[in-house]
């Protein structure tokens, strides 16, 4: 008999368009594989999800994108349930979600980041809490949801932070000039190396997931050696955290005069997106893994940690 899985999409977090573009993929990729799928449209409601998990799955496809989907919450219903489960557990979840406790480890275990301060709205309201260019971001959303650079001279975030909906609190980032890098990590491999070209100013939510908004270049068209060292990045992050199945890591490249060709690792996302314009399908794809046969890999290393 097939695998039963049921696959967990939508959420109620500002990424849920996302998710439900991730899901609808990857439900076309497991069908289409011979695995009986149920996709459950998830909302805040808890005895309507455990209704959409009886009978019981064989596993659960996490399909689901930011705030109580990927940060450890719906991975602790999983573990109450005892049902296998892909991408991360609870702790990598919620380590990677919440930003300045990942940078805190990544720091710890010698991995470069960029210098942040994080604090309150009405804090940062005052005065600037580092020298511009900056980079104003909520401390635990994915997607670039709520993510703001201030340039040399500009004042009109201060009233924007004061209406700030992400939180109490916020980090503001120094703001790596380069280019944007991305790795994914599938197991104990790093993949490849990607750089994203957006075609605005920089890549926000619109750059990500509108059609043509932004160009992969895969492989990334880096020097040898910045190449094998943002592989090395990304999977030293992966294991710092304790990630399994599938991540990826975003990175800048600062190649200008000044920067001396160095990587700052920024963050690294434990369910990256599984959209036609996603960036872990396009590497994965370079490598040699089709999009069917990573989702079916994802699906088959569901496990439990309790």
């Amino acid at each position: 008999m097939s695998k039963h899985i049921a696959l967990l999409m939508g959420g109620w977090s500002p990424e849920r368009e996302v998710s439900l573009s991730s899901g609808r993929e990857c439900v076309k990729a497991l069908a289409d594989h011979g695995y009986r799928v149920t996709a459950i449209d998830v909302g805040r409601d808890l005895p309507a999800l455990l209704r959409g998990l009886d009978p019981r799955p064989d596993a659960i496809f996490n399909a689901l994108h930011g705030v109580g989907g990927e940060d450890g919450t719906i991975q602790a219903l999983f573990e109450m349930l005892a049902i296998p489960y892909t991408h991360s557990g609870v702790l990598a979840s919620a380590l990677a979600m919440h930003k300045p406790t990942a940078k805190m480890l990544f720091r710890a275990a010698g991995l470069p980041v960029a210098e942040d301060v994080v604090a309150a709205a009405d804090e940062l309201a005052r005065c600037d809490p580092l020298p511009a260019p900056f980079v104003v971001k909520p401390v635990n959303q994915g997607s670039s949801v709520g993510v703001r650079i201030v340039r040399v001279g500009d004042n009109s975030w201060r009233e924007e932070v004061l209406g700030w909906r992400f939180g109490r609190q916020i980090m503001v980032e120094r703001f790596i000039p380069g280019r944007e890098l991305t790795v994914a990590v599938i197991g104990e491999r790093a993949l490849g190396v990607c750089e994203i070209v957006p075609r605005g100013s920089f890549y926000d939510y619109t750059a990500k997931y509108a059609e043509g908004g932004s160009a992969h270049l895969v492989p990334a068209p880096i020097p040898p050696r910045i190449y094998e060292r943002a592989l090395d990045i990304a999977l030293r992050a992966h294991r710092c955290l304790g990630c399994r199945g599938v991540s990826r890591a975003d990175l800048r490249y600062d190649d200008t005069p000044e920067g001396g060709g160095r990587l700052y690792l920024l963050e690294v996302n434990t369910q990256p997106g599984m959209t036609p314009t996603s960036l872990v399908p396009d590497i994965a794809r370079h490598a040699g893994i089709g999009f069917d046969e990573l989702v079916v890999w994802i699906v088959e290393n569901a496990a439990c940690e309790g």
